[in-house]
């Protein structure tokens, strides 16, 4: 249940991460700014982060041993912590004033942004193969 669960969650958590990041790349919301796309986006973020770290500590305890021995778990945490370290920072930025930015700018870091967070995603499924 916990495992369907964080699965649910970091699939609204993406979703609300590549609505931000696809607007960045250039696919443009009639009448709709980076900024206030960025705010609607916040709302999802706001509730379905605490939603993933809730249900993934139990799946980490789980299979603690397991986890710490993972080469794969590693690489997961450091691309974690490094996305959201950029989330919070400057894609954060560049989401409330990409209108003012040249185009490059917002395309770029839409761009890491979504590697970043595929990545997270990616290297937990993988998770389960590397034993």
């Amino acid at each position: 249940m916990t495992q369907t669960l964080h699965l649910v969650a970091v699939s609204v958590f993406i979703g609300g991460i590549l609505i931000v990041d696809v607007r960045l790349l250039g696919r443009r919301s009639v009448g709709e700014s980076h900024a206030a796309i960025a705010r609607s986006a916040q709302r999802v973020l706001f509730w379905a982060g605490p939603a993933v770290l809730m249900t993934g500590i139990p799946q980490f305890t789980s299979n603690a041993l397991r986890y710490y021995a993972s080469p794969v778990f590693a690489f997961k945490m450091g691309l974690l912590a490094a996305a959201l370290v950029f989330t919070v920072t400057l894609r954060r930025r560049v989401a409330a004033d990409g209108d003012r930015m040249p185009s490059w700018v917002p395309r770029a870091v839409g761009a890491v942004s979504i590697a970043l967070w595929m990545g997270v995603a990616i290297s937990g499924r993988w998770i389960g193969f590397s034993e």
